[in-house]
């Protein structure tokens, strides 16, 4: 889960990195407010899930309570990469002697964790990793021993900050690390770090990614999810605890196993492309044990989805047998119509692997209205797409 800006700094703060007082506002009298009880210039800035927002004409300055509440206006409802601004952040301005780049990551090619941290921030960090990478120290982290203040300072030489801010921005990284690691985070960045004229290091800005798996054990996490921009058929999906993403397509996709639904999703947009561009509408594992209210609740979410014309319920059986599948989703028919909710979609099924010709007999012997087997995950993709297609 990516956070917001002022989400970022909330959970800096907590942890003692040092960053500027603000609130946040979703109007712009509001922002005017805010300026008034700073008492002094700042600085308005658009709150979205996106860089480049300065460009966009996303963070502006103002001088007094009337001009805040002008920039306000004008950013609130701008369109910044496809991210639409409901809501800014009024801070004060500083003024910055120096901008530094640091954040921590996880490294997943090489399977621990990174530190980058370079001299020369406010800028795009990917643009000075390609044009002058020698700018940017790159330095690996043992997740078992951390980042204590010696390996802080062996980050801070290696990216070559001042020496009047090194042992400032060493302690600054420690609290960063902390934050990190207690919070689950698959990504710190703080771009710029600033010194001011007093010689003071300041996190001005925060990017913070919070890892999913991870959420069983910080429940104030839930408070961070902006209800408003999430997805609801996803959002739906989560409180039904399905590993559920929604995508720009019409053929739905059910299957058990990560592995297998991936590539249930190369076959049907590859098998799409004969009938005019179809591609998958989601991504749904079920997992291993397909029982009939998991199937229920998966073909609920994606029937919900009016993108839908036809779905795809691809099985392989291993540790749950196909029998047991096939019951689940006569189950999942008996749930669904019990429940209100019609299968008004065409259905198409493939279940291989272990007890296959006991599953199909069931599906047989039931007779469900508009669904139908085929034999090769080839085959069924194709004759979902063209349900799909025919039901443009």
């Amino acid at each position: 889960m990516d956070l917001y800006e002022y989400q970022a700094k909330e959970l800096f703060a907590a942890h003692g990195v040092p960053v500027l007082p603000g609130t946040v506002v979703t109007t712009p009298e509001e922002a005017r407010a805010a300026a008034e009880q700073l008492g002094q210039t700042v600085v308005v800035k658009a709150q979205v899930k996106t860089g480049g927002r300065g460009k966009a004409g996303g963070v502006k300055l103002a001088d007094n309570p009337d001009e805040a509440q002008a920039k306000a206006e004008a950013i609130l409802g701008l369109d910044i990469k496809g991210h639409v601004v409901r809501r800014v952040l009024v801070t004060p301005a500083s003024d910055i002697a120096e901008e530094y780049y640091f954040s921590f990551l996880l490294d997943r090619a090489n399977r621990t964790f990174l530190a980058m941290a370079s001299a020369e921030g406010g800028v795009e960090i990917e643009q000075l990793a390609v044009e002058r990478p020698e700018a940017l120290a790159k330095i690996a982290i043992d997740p078992l021993a951390g980042v204590d203040l010696t390996k802080a300072r062996e980050i801070v030489t290696a990216a070559r900050f001042p020496a009047e801010v090194a042992e400032q921005a060493a302690e600054v990284i420690v609290k960063l690390w902390d934050t990190f690691v207690a919070e689950d985070a698959t990504l710190v960045e703080v771009n710029p770090l600033v010194r001011d004229p007093r010689d003071q290091v300041v996190a001005l800005d925060g990017k913070v990614t919070l890892d999913d798996n991870a959420s069983f054990r910080h429940p104030g996490h839930a408070a961070l999810v902006d209800q408003g921009a999430e997805d609801p058929l996803e959002a739906a999906a989560k409180a039904k605890d399905l590993n559920y993403v929604k995508l720009d397509g019409q053929v739905g996709i059910i299957g058990n196993g990560a592995g297998l639904v991936m590539s249930t999703l190369d076959v049907v947009a590859y098998a799409g492309e004969e009938f005019g561009g179809v591609k998958p509408a989601n991504f749904l594992d079920i997992g291993g044990g397909a029982s009939a209210e998991v199937m229920a609740n998966g073909l609920e979410i994606i029937l919900s989805d009016p993108d839908v014309r036809s779905v795809f319920v691809n099985v392989f059986g291993g540790i749950t047998a196909c029998d047991a599948v096939a019951n689940g989703i006569v189950q999942a028919f008996q749930l669904l119509n019990s429940r209100g909710d019609e299968v008004n979609r065409p259905i198409v099924v493939r279940l291989d692997g272990n007890n296959a010709v006991e599953g199909r007999k069931i599906l047989t012997d039931a007779a469900l209205p508009g669904l139908q087997q085929v034999d090769t995950m080839d085959n069924a993709a194709r004759v979902a797409a063209q349900l799909a297609a025919q039901g443009a």
